[in-house]
């Protein structure tokens, strides 16, 4: 999926749409994007002066985007939002700088209704920066 594409299912724009590519979806169930983190990110400028560190909530939105892309690609889902319900088990285990590629792999592990929960990962050549559940709720 190209930026198009992803634009066509999420409803975030610049500066706030977190996720450039998606290699993989299967509707309902999972998908595999990419971030390419790069220094002309706005949030460089004071995350941190001289010591560009990508935050970690920026990490977790670019994670639920991912979720958000697998659900909203069920067609009962198709203009709805995906919204935050929730984080759980999250840890943080490598910083993210300007230059990596961040991996963001979400897998839709229990849904009941308009409810659910992903298990989230996001990696740098395949070194594990975050991991974690997201719960979401579709609008």
């Amino acid at each position: 999926m190209n930026i198009k594409e992803i634009m066509e299912i999420l409803p975030h724009r610049y500066p706030f749409l977190l996720v450039d590519r998606v290699e993989s979806v299967v509707p309902g169930e999972s998908a595999v994007a990419y971030k390419n983190v790069s220094m002309n990110e706005s949030f460089f400028q004071g995350h941190f002066p001289g010591e560009p560190i990508m935050p970690g909530v920026l990490i977790i939105e670019a994670l639920a985007q991912t979720g958000a892309i697998a659900i909203l690609s069920l067609p009962e889902y198709k203009g709805k939002i995906a919204l935050f319900g929730g984080v759980d088990k999250l840890r943080f285990k490598r910083q993210v700088i300007p230059g990596d590629v961040l991996k963001l792999e979400v897998n839709i592990i229990k849904r009941k209704g308009p409810i659910g929960i992903g298990s989230a990962i996001a990696t740098v050549n395949g070194e594990i920066a975050v991991k974690g559940e997201l719960t979401f709720a579709i609008k």
